[in-house]
């Protein structure tokens, strides 16, 4: 083989082993493995692939084979039996890294990698924001999640919002990245015409990330207090009803008893626990029992309104049996075939307790909706959840960030016997039940909890840093074209 090929496929295999480190350390950081650390280091191997390593006119293959492995593991297990298009949908992402990338090495090269940190940041987080408008994506595999149970570390987020945690962690990603690419330059030159990089920009990009995570660090030990506000005793009741799921409403019965006998003030059953709106069926029978345990009944049903869809709703019912209201599921699981008749409207329940609202499931993998609850004053919110057992370990961590966005407490009861949680407004997970596969016995979920204020930043503002994200994603293509033009237009002069 000539040396020039042998060459070749040397640099490609070497490149295509970093960027696959890269998918396994991102795959390790996120829940179930939650080896958060990772986090913070795990694109380095994919750019120094990508920018180094990896012929030139192939080098995009470094974010593909990275991404698209992590999501493989990632998504995969989540969506299994949702559908081939959900199974493919890593591949997918893999070739769109690839294509959408293909020029990313030239610009940084154009620009002597002076954009290097700040490109990298706001792009991903950018995209992080489009991902976040689309129904079967959501907060899903969004970077900051990896940090659900280091509540030291996320309080922050109450100002900058979970897109300001992952320009963060992508900032400090692509700070060591760019210092790994100047000490692989002074070992190794693969591309002679590269221009070597400024040890200023470099030295001053990485005490710039640095001292970010430092101040970070310090903001979030000062917002970490311990809860002032009264609290109220709240159960989640934990139980795999089966199939179809109001087959168990006997036995969410029997649980509602056991937690007003522990002291429950608010009894949160799943969603979709009951088959047909208890306002209109079976409704005497709800009342007695809220009567009985005196405590308020946050239930989940599930009514038709035609053939094809359905109101997917939550009503909270009073000690005195008043339905306090109705909310219906905002966001629905539509690669499930979901739908939601009564989505829109966000109410919020006066109490002798506190303000209550309610989400429903998958709302909660959105910031819009905690967040829409939370500004019509809402102090608790409760959570009907339906969940499968891929999604056990993953999916009650995105509360964490919902009650940090706003300052708010949460409760999360799931009929499928997956995970069920109770979180305060800090992001401390205080009771959970994680049974993956289901728990068919049946488990009450309890912790007296620290009402929310709904006070911060981030639930005035909303995204407002993803926003900022996703214009300097906008600024860079614009840039990109820019650049471009003036090297073809310095090379015409040359010629």
């Amino acid at each position: 083989m000539h040396p020039s090929r042998k060459r070749y496929w040397l640099r490609l295999g070497i490149g295509v082993f970093l960027a696959a480190v890269s998918a396994i350390l991102l795959t390790l950081s996120f829940p179930p493995f939650a080896l958060w650390p990772l986090i913070w280091v795990g694109f380095v191997p994919m750019q120094v692939a990508q920018f180094r390593v990896l012929p030139r006119k192939i080098s995009s293959l470094a974010s593909a084979i990275a991404v698209g492995g992590w999501l493989g593991g990632y998504l995969t297990p989540i969506f299994a039996g949702s559908g081939l298009y959900m199974a493919w949908l890593p591949l997918a992402i893999a070739l769109i890294s690839f294509f959408a990338d293909s020029g990313v090495r030239a610009f940084h090269e154009r620009t002597g990698y002076r954009w290097f940190v700040g490109y990298g940041a706001l792009n991903w987080v950018g995209f992080e924001m489009i991902r976040g408008f689309i129904p079967i994506m959501g907060t899903w595999g969004f970077v900051a999640n990896t940090l659900y149970g280091q509540p030291w570390l996320i309080q922050p987020v109450s100002i900058l919002s979970i897109f300001g945690l992952g320009l963060l962690i992508m900032s400090v990603n692509y700070g060591l990245g760019l210092g790994a690419l100047y000490l692989f330059d002074r070992r190794w030159q693969l591309d002679p015409d590269v221009p070597p990089l400024a040890g200023r920009s470099v030295r001053n990009w990485m005490l710039g990330v640095l001292a970010a995570l430092v101040v970070w660090i310090g903001l979030s030990l000062a917002l970490l207090r311990p809860p002032t506000t009264p609290t109220v005793r709240a159960a989640a009741l934990h139980y795999d009803a089966g199939t179809p799921p109001w087959s168990g409403v006997d036995r969410f019965d029997e649980l509602t008893r056991q937690a007003a006998q522990e002291g429950a003030q608010i009894i949160v059953w799943p969603e979709v626990a009951i088959e047909g709106d208890p306002q209109v069926k079976d409704t005497d029978r709800f009342r007695r029992l809220a009567a009985e345990t005196e405590a308020y009944l946050v239930l989940g049903y599930v009514a038709p309104v035609t053939a094809e869809t359905w109101r997917n709703e939550a009503t909270v019912l009073s000690p005195e049996g008043q339905f306090l209201g109705v909310y219906g599921k905002d966001h629905p699981v539509v690669f499930a075939g979901e739908t939601s008749a009564t989505r829109g409207t966000y109410p919020v329940y006066e109490t002798p307790l506190g303000r209550l609202g309610t989400i429903i499931c998958y709302d909660l993998d959105f910031t819009d909706t905690a967040r829409k609850v939370a500004r019509n004053g809402a102090q608790l919110i409760l959570v009907p959840s339906h969940d499968w057992p891929e999604i056990a370990t993953k999916h009650y961590t995105h509360l964490v960030f919902r009650a940090v966005e706003n300052r708010i407490s949460l409760v999360k009861a799931d009929s499928g016997g997956n995970d069920s949680a109770i979180i305060d407004p800090y992001g401390r997970i205080i009771a959970a039940a994680i049974t993956p596969g289901g728990d068919r016995t049946g488990q009450v979920v309890m912790a007296d909890v620290p009402l929310g204020t709904g006070d911060t930043l981030a639930a005035r503002l909303g995204d407002w840093t993803g926003w900022i994200a996703l214009a300097g994603m906008i600024f860079f293509i614009v840039y990109d074209v820019v650049t471009k033009a003036r090297a073809r237009r310095k090379q015409g002069e040359r010629g």
